[in-house]
């Protein structure tokens, strides 16, 4: 039972969601390209949907999470146009770039996200090795044509979500905010739901990425978490803002069997769209 849980949860968190069925096409754009990672020589792969409205679109990246087991790293792929989380997006304007980091799917190469052995948990590493594939792929996307250099939104869901925190503690050109969805690492802890192999250092990661963040954070987790419950994230969001960092926090009921699938979920926009629609307004100027 548990172990068909954690897969589902890791399709959930990290792979393509089925499409919705409903509404018109939202976007008319789309191709898979290549991105050279800054500082490595290793490329990654995003599909980039473009928007039906005309004009240069307002850039949305959106970044997957880690699956349960490493065997499930190799088949991933970016998300469909026709997700639910992306058809939100581009209904809205938005062109949304979906990478495929190191180590994930057709990107291959050697997994850089590793915190190492659970004991001794780097999670702020390894959250910066994520950031380092967010940032190439949005430095990729600023420059081709259609795409608004400025304002752009970064949004992370689990292990995603905790490397657009690590990347706004760098405070980067042109983003404009961060949307954090269910971030974190380290979460199922030797199997086992509601566990954390170092909240801890979990913790003191937040502080540290919070001390340098200048960038707009909104955060959203949910009551049935099982991998980063309400107090493990309510203790991220304490350490992130007491250092420095800005965030305004969502702490949501259940949602599901899991609430970590939120936002991928289908039906799980119009739980988190009404919440990220004013705080993306709020930073339209950017």
């Amino acid at each position: 039972m548990r172990r068909g849980v954690l897969l589902a949860l890791g399709l959930l968190v990290a792979c393509a969601t089925p499409p919705t069925t409903t509404g018109t096409a939202a976007a008319v754009g789309e191709e898979i390209t290549g991105i050279a990672v800054p500082g490595t020589t290793a490329t990654i792969t995003a599909r980039l949907c473009r928007p039906a409205a005309p004009g240069p679109a307002r850039l949305a990246v959106i970044n997957h999470g880690s699956p349960a087991s490493p065997a499930e790293r190799p088949g991933m792929r970016p998300a469909s146009c026709t997700t639910e989380a992306v058809r939100w997006f581009t209904e809205r304007g938005f062109a949304v770039l979906l990478p495929l980091r190191r180590g994930y799917g057709a990107s291959g190469g050697a997994w850089a996200e590793g915190y190492g052995r659970c004991e001794d948990a780097d999670f702020a590493r390894a959250g910066r090795a994520t950031a380092a594939d967010i940032a190439g792929a949005i430095a990729h996307a600023r420059r081709l044509p259609g795409i608004r250099a400025e304002g752009v939104v970064v949004v992370g869901q689990s292990a995603g979500g905790w490397g657009a925190l690590a990347l706004a503690a760098e405070n980067p050109p042109g983003i404009a905010a961060i949307v954090n969805m269910a971030g974190g690492r380290g979460g199922w802890a030797q199997g086992v739901a509601n566990t954390n192999c170092r909240p801890d250092r979990l913790v003191a990661g937040a502080a540290a990425y919070g001390s340098s963040a200048r960038l707009r954070t909104l955060w959203i987790y949910t009551a049935n978490d099982s991998f980063f419950g309400p107090d493990l994230a309510q203790r991220l969001q304490a350490a992130f803002t007491d250092a420095g960092g800005a965030a305004r926090f969502h702490a949501l009921g259940p949602f599901g069997r899991d609430g970590h699938a939120l936002f991928f979920s289908q039906g799980g926009s119009a739980v988190w769209g009404p919440l990220v629609a004013p705080f993306l307004a709020d930073t339209s100027g950017r």
